[in-house]
């Protein structure tokens, strides 16, 4: 049953939208020992918690190679480097994302080509895939490979993608950066597509105290060449280059600070997956709750409603602040229609109408690990009191 919409501040600590400061203190000393750890052996770069770190994604993941990396962005283009992507290669990408997953697409000298999104999940449709590669043949671009994107923590339909992936021999990089933890029909986000990669950036389902990434991948010749790439594509000497690679390694503090974290990160999954299960209980009456398709979990690094068109979200927003609820807009303006994207947009494909609507009216509500059950019930009852 909703509570009435008044905050027991007696009970209730701010609400924060993603909560960090909570879990560091659950494990603030495991935290403190293992920095002084590093900081004891000073191997600050590719330290040994680098490889320790490596081993225990790739046992989390089941998957044969987990190469850590700088950030999650720095994945993606090792991922591409991997792949030989460059001039006059399409790569297909959703629109409704953050800019990194198009950014590096652009870095090569490739055609970022946007697709359009699936109204229930967000994620990336695959017959707006399909026509986009028609497209793209059409206007002279070579398809090459697509990367879907984990839209707010659930897994896109990879079944789906892949079947278009093998009509055409493209390749497939997972974009888990929101999704490290999820599965999909019984494989781990990083157990998916040719490469997968993750980003640990702070705000993610399981993120360190800076940037960091990784890389996955079964295929051991992908990984050899990764890992050569991520230090300025050495050889077998240092001072040996055989590739144009980069400077894409993570810091020794940050795997250190990933090994702890990993400890509690089985279970603050299942915290996400009940605090989503509440969300969805208490609001499905008056707003679109997130559809997580069938035999298949999200890590939930965002809880995002639809709300309804004749909804006012800024006033909402504004409303729900004075309340002290915090939210956010993921994202206010798809990819194509941004001022660094438009003119590869306009050169390949047509329009892309359930991205451009998601972009008026979804809305993410606080999500963590540590969103408290009076939190969650306060949450809930302003809205309800809203939607009245």
């Amino acid at each position: 049953m909703i509570q009435a919409a008044k905050q027991p501040e007696s009970i209730l600590k701010p609400i924060q939208f993603v909560d960090l400061k909570a879990q560091q203190d659950r494990i603030r000393p495991e935290i403190d020992a293992a920095i002084k750890r590093v900081l004891d052996h000073g191997a600050y770069i590719m330290g040994p918690e680098v490889f320790e770190l490596e081993k225990q994604l790739a046992t989390f993941c089941g998957v044969k190679h987990a190469i850590s990396c700088a950030n999650g962005t720095d994945a993606l283009a090792l991922g591409l480097l991997a792949k030989n992507v460059g001039v006059g290669d399409a790569v297909f990408v959703p629109s409704f994302t953050f800019a990194a997953t198009a950014e590096v697409v652009a870095w090569m000298g490739a055609t970022p080509v946007f697709i359009d999104s699936l109204p229930g999940t967000y994620n990336i449709d695959p017959k707006n895939l399909e026509l986009g590669i028609q497209t793209a043949k059409k206007v002279g671009l070579h398809p090459v490979g697509i990367i879907p994107v984990d839209l707010f923590g659930q897994p896109a339909d990879y079944d789906a993608i892949q079947a278009v992936a093998d009509t055409y021999n493209l390749w497939v990089i997972a974009d888990g950066a929101q999704s490290f933890g999820a599965s999909y029909k019984g494989r781990k986000v990083g157990n998916i597509g040719d490469l997968a990669i993750t980003s640990f950036f702070p705000a993610k389902p399981l993120g360190c105290y800076g940037d960091g990434g990784a890389i996955f991948t079964n295929d051991d010749e992908l990984a050899s060449i990764v890992k050569s790439l991520r230090v300025h594509g050495q050889g077998s000497d240092k001072y040996d280059n055989v590739r144009i690679g980069m400077n894409g390694r993570l810091d020794t503090i940050q795997a250190a600070i990933l090994i702890e974290k990993i400890k509690i990160f089985p279970e603050e999954l299942i915290t996400r997956q009940q605090i989503a299960d509440t969300y969805n209980a208490h609001l499905k009456d008056i707003v679109q709750v997130p559809l997580v398709i069938a035999d298949t979990t999200s890590a939930w690094a965002q809880y995002t409603i639809r709300l309804p068109r004749e909804v006012n979200r800024a006033k909402l927003m504004a409303d729900l602040k004075e309340a002290g609820i915090p939210t956010m807009v993921y994202y206010t303006k798809p990819l194509h229609e941004q001022t660094a994207y438009r003119h590869y947009f306009e050169s390949s494909r047509g329009a892309l109408p359930v991205c451009e609507a998601l972009a008026k009216d979804v809305l993410s509500l606080p999500m963590s690990g540590h969103v408290e059950l009076s939190q969650l019930n306060y949450i809930c009852g302003v809205l309800h009191e809203k939607f009245q």
